[in-house]
């Protein structure tokens, strides 16, 4: 979806595809006729933008076999599908039964996760429309936090300073530009927008830059008026946000509280519980850790790294932080000129929801999707951004 700005600039709105598991090329394909088409045909859509997730077979099906690239070119100008953002953030595995801390694995001192990402900068500087230049791919905030050293840590630097060379040579080659944005999680070496600052400072390079992803933002109870301040003060490009919502609670102390957020302690993915004290942040790794007794101080409210759908807030006692969505989406895009272009909606759990929130099949998947970017396109719209054909 395309959306005018006032100062006349286009801003893309997609959703991200790693919420249909696919490892391969022909399971891309596949997402494309059983999901992103239904998606785009419920918005009564000529044409819906998705933020395509290419695990690492398919991406190298792709960058080795240019016919493969045309066909799958093809397939989404057929299914009135666009791409200028990929999702490089998981690089394998990620509709596995279990995915926990695998999804941090390569990290940017693993040589894998270079030519992982430069990979998808050459496919995508082959998927993007003809009337678009720049495209983007959200990546690992370098690495989770335990096996960092300072070995490590130069060894990222050096690796995105070569990713950014190789981005200049691919622009040279093709015409198109192609960024790239460290993504803070919570547990990363980069958790906050602020710990970002100082890694991408040293690379030194604007074709890196940062995923403002806001369900993370709001787990690490950032303000994201403060956090992108000191973005621009230290002119560190915001290259594309996740628009997504964490799971929320105000009153963690309470047995009825603590009963609600179990139902979202799943075994699949990591869901990282913040909580903010007069000492600073305190965490765990995941939520059930932090319902396990006191690991966690529950004086104040609990954020956890779920990503809830952004339509449906969850039922009382517990609530999702859209409010601090909405904060941000209004300062990425409402002010006179945006700060990023590329928005991409990423609720990617669906499926790990409570059982009674699953959604029961694809045609439920395809609704609730729709309803996601519906709320989307209407925040766009209250921003002043006008929707195009």
């Amino acid at each position: 979806m395309r959306f005018r700005h006032p100062d006349g600039s286009t801003v893309h709105l997609a959703y991200c595809t790693n919420v249909h598991p696919a490892e391969t090329l022909d399971g891309v394909l596949a997402q494309l006729r059983d999901h992103c088409e239904p998606v785009r045909r419920r918005l009564g859509r000529d044409r819906l933008g998705i933020g395509l997730w290419l695990a690492k077979d398919a991406a190298r099906a792709l960058v080795t076999d240019p016919a493969a690239l045309r066909g799958l070119r093809c397939e989404l100008e057929r299914r009135g599908l666009e791409v200028v953002t990929l999702n490089g953030f998981p690089y394998e595995g990620f509709g596995a039964e279990e995915v926990k801390y695998r999804v941090y694995t390569p990290d940017w001192a693993d040589p894998e996760r270079l030519e992982h990402t430069a990979a998808l900068a050459r496919v995508l500087a082959g998927l993007l429309p003809e009337d678009v230049t720049e495209g983007s791919i959200s990546t690992l905030p370098l690495a989770w936090r335990t096996a960092y050293d300072d070995e490590r840590a130069e060894t990222a630097r050096t690796a995105l300073r070569t990713l950014a060379e190789r981005l200049d040579a691919l622009e040279e080659l093709t015409g198109r530009s192609i960024r790239v944005a460290l993504e803070p999680e919570p547990g990363c070496v980069v958790e906050t927008t602020r710990d970002a600052i100082a890694p991408l400072t040293a690379v030194g390079h604007d074709r890196i830059g940062i995923c403002v992803d806001t369900c993370h933002l709001a787990t690490s109870f950032e303000d994201p008026g403060t956090a992108l301040d000191d973005l621009a003060r230290a002119g560190v490009p915001v290259v594309k946000s996740q628009l997504s919502a964490a799971l929320h609670a105000e009153q963690p102390h309470l047995p009825e509280v603590r009963a609600a957020l179990a139902a979202f302690a799943e075994p699949r993915f990591l869901h990282q519980t913040r909580t903010a004290t007069a000492a600073g942040l305190r965490g765990t790794d995941d939520l059930d850790e932090a319902l396990a007794g006191d690991a966690l101080p529950d004086a104040g409210p609990w954020r956890s790294h779920f990503h809830v759908p952004l339509h449906a807030v969850p039922a009382a006692p517990l609530t999702s932080t859209l409010p601090v969505l909405t904060s941000a989406l209004t300062r990425l895009v409402g002010g006179p000129h945006p700060l990023t272009r590329h928005l991409e909606v990423e609720t990617y759990t669906w499926q790990a929801l409570p059982p009674e929130l699953r959604p029961r099949g694809r045609a439920q998947l395809a609704d609730g999707i729709a309803a996601e970017l519906t709320l989307a396109r209407d925040l766009l719209t209250d921003l002043g951004l006008k929707e195009l054909p």
